[in-house]
């Protein structure tokens, strides 16, 4: 053989050689880009953000990814890495997280809230890349509804575990809020102005109101009550027996567990202040507004937050208030109360009552106090431009809201008693363009649709087992009526762009929030037993908002052992389904397609989970 012949094979060699080599590191790469996408999918969550400001030792941040055409993507979970086959458990100093209240996250944004104005109690919600895509853990030890403390027996007690926190107990020990015993916490009935009991203290405002046999219904003509700093919401309790519902409202403050305690005993409450903000409720939504030594100033800026109280008191609604300034006569009170008595009197508020240490006053029934007062009176009437019923995320306005037309011509509501209300078509229908016939209509069809629910649920669920009921998009509050029997209340949710029928709500006798479902509810976690979803994941995938962060939501509000069901169109019912497994709500499952009615936009389906209670082997990442 030649040298030229030689060193050419030679040449070959080394250049297939190379050839080789290359292909193989290029199959490496390609392994590993491979490896990585579909791991960053697997993991849902563990992004981090780029932004230094963040602290690093939070775990499990970041949005889920979003998809662009719905309707088509999904279909096949082996094709498609963005359904995850597990999601990460947060850490267990996470397990009483509520997303857009938490403080922490106030100093990480680096904000600056107001502390006078209340603003660090206002809702702060995480960017998307901060958010928390893990499941919110139970506390160790906590019992499920398999060791059941069922309504009425749960208003006067629960379990520790549930709610590991006795620091109340023990500063309020001589208010008698709440008792530990044990295994148990009890709860007295006592509050801060009401310390031997509430039920005898709702006794005595029926009498300084002169209401008929002392019951403070006043024949079914208070319903609604907003009670305003609630402690525990034992008042709000105890309310109950009287056919009122109370809205118990607290902040999440340096007592920041009695919300969490109300919601455990199956008290109708939710976490909220009189801060900046209105609350997200329409106006004339209730008939009494409690202050029982809730430690607010009322005179601050104008007298803005007595307007907020006036926005939202129906014509007539009286307002209760204990508290020092009411009976004491040092220098300081007796200046508070002639300061507060004044501007009462210039908002045409009337004293009904005074007795010991409770005042109450009544606002009145139509527009003529206003129309007699001085020009430049202060404070002023607000503007035409002005919607006293629009509620979420507006400012408080200190000016005073006056009457309709035909609500000053009526001087009065026009709503008929409890319990008529609930099912009579109310006046302020035509104010959202729906009629009677419709009302109507719509009742019935909730009332056919609860009865399918239930039995199909039939199998798996126990007598008395749901208490705290959420309806997450309540429209007229056809699903809440249609549960009149049941031992249940229900918090009624109007999605932002369904605000104006949140009126409605409060017209039947029933309460309710308005709500952005692209965002957390304030709320703790595991306090609901069930939870309803109509057209609600469509409606906020059309927003261009995560269905999985709100699957995730839900999971944190949603009770171990609890249910959720969920009604919308097939292909959000399909995606939904992947999600089971990882979600840990295959305690239960089952899927319908229900029959068409008016209210069907189109083809529907229907899905019934059941959330499962963590065994100890499931670890925290």
């Amino acid at each position: 053989m030649s040298p030229s012949r030689e060193m050419k094979q030679k040449s070959e060699k080394i250049n297939s050689s190379k050839l080789v080599t290359y292909v193989l590191l290029g199959l490496v790469g390609l392994l590993g880009l491979v490896c990585l996408y579909y791991g960053s999918y697997s993991t849902p969550g563990l992004r981090r953000s780029d932004d230094d400001s963040f602290d690093g030792s939070d775990p499990v941040l970041g949005g889920f990814a979003r998809s662009n055409d719905f309707d088509d993507l999904f279909e096949d979970q082996e094709l498609n890495p963005e359904v995850p086959k597990s999601i990460p458990i947060c850490d267990m100093k996470y397990s009483e997280l509520i997303p857009c209240l938490d403080r922490s996250l106030i100093y990480k944004l680096k904000l600056k809230p107001n502390l006078t104005l209340m603003e660090h109690y206002e809702r702060h919600c995480p960017p998307p890349e901060r958010r928390y895509n893990c499941l919110v853990p139970p506390p160790k030890g906590y019992k499920s509804c398999r060791f059941p403390i069922r309504w009425p027996a749960s208003r006067d007690e629960v379990w520790k575990a549930n709610i590991p926190h006795t620091h109340l107990a023990e500063e309020k020990s001589d208010q008698h809020w709440m008792v530990v015993n044990g295994e148990k916490i009890n709860f007295p009935g006592g509050g801060t102005h009401f310390h031997y009991g509430a039920d005898k203290y709702i006794v005595s405002l029926s009498k300084m109101l002169k209401f008929p046999g002392d019951k403070l219904h006043n024949g079914g003509n208070i319903r609604n009550v907003l009670d305003v700093g609630c402690g525990v919401a034992s008042f709000g309790a105890y309310l109950l027996s009287h056919d009122i519902i109370a809205m118990s409202l607290a902040p999440n403050d340096v007592h920041e567990n009695q919300i969490q305690f109300a919601l455990e005993r199956g008290i109708p409450s939710t976490l909220g202040v009189l801060g900046t903000k209105r609350l997200p409720y329409p106006s004339r939504s209730f008939e009494l507004a409690h202050c029982s030594r809730c430690r607010i100033d009322w005179l601050q800026r104008d007298g803005i937050l007595l307007l907020e109280l006036d926005r939202l008191l129906s014509p007539g609604g009286y307002f209760v208030y204990s508290s020092p300034e009411a009976y004491a006569h040092d220098p300081e009170n007796r200046r508070i109360w002639n300061a507060m008595y004044d501007l009462l009197r210039r908002m045409c508020w009337r004293v009904v009552s005074k007795k010991d240490q409770t005042v109450i006053w009544a606002k009145p029934l139509s527009n003529s106090c206003y129309l007699k007062r001085e020009p430049g009176s202060r404070p002023p009437l607000c503007g035409s431009d002005d919607d006293p019923d629009v509620a979420w995320n507006v400012l408080m306005k200190a000016c005073i809201s006056p009457y309709s037309a035909k609500m000053h011509q009526e001087k009065g509501s026009g709503l008929v008693p409890w319990p008529m209300r609930l099912t009579a078509a109310p006046p302020r229908l035509a104010e959202i363009g729906v009629s009677p016939e419709e009302f109507r209509r719509d009742s019935n069809i909730w009332l056919a649709r609860v009865t399918e629910y239930w039995k199909q649920m039939k199998s798996v669920v126990q007598k008395n087992s749901f208490r705290n009921v959420m309806d997450m998009n309540s429209n007229l509050g056809g699903f809440a009526s249609a549960l009149k029997d049941k031992d249940v209340w229900v918090m009624n949710v109007a999605p932002v762009h369904m605000s104006a029928r949140l009126k409605i709500i409060y017209d039947r006798g029933l309460i309710g929030t308005v709500h952005d479902w692209c965002e957390a509810f304030s709320t703790y976690p595991r306090t609901y037993d069930l939870l309803h979803a109509w057209k609600v994941f469509s409606e906020i995938e059309e927003l261009g908002c995560g269905i999985e962060d709100l699957l995730i939501e839900i999971d944190r509000m949603l009770r171990p052992d609890g249910f959720v069901i969920i009604r919308d169109k097939p292909s959000i019912i399909n995606y939904i389904r992947k999600f089971v497994t990882a979600l840990r709500w295959d305690g239960w499952l089952l899927e319908v397609e229900p029959r068409i009615d008016a209210l069907s936009s189109g083809e529907e389906r229907v899905l019934i989970a059941r959330k499962k209670l963590w065994d100890d082997g499931v670890m925290a990442i």
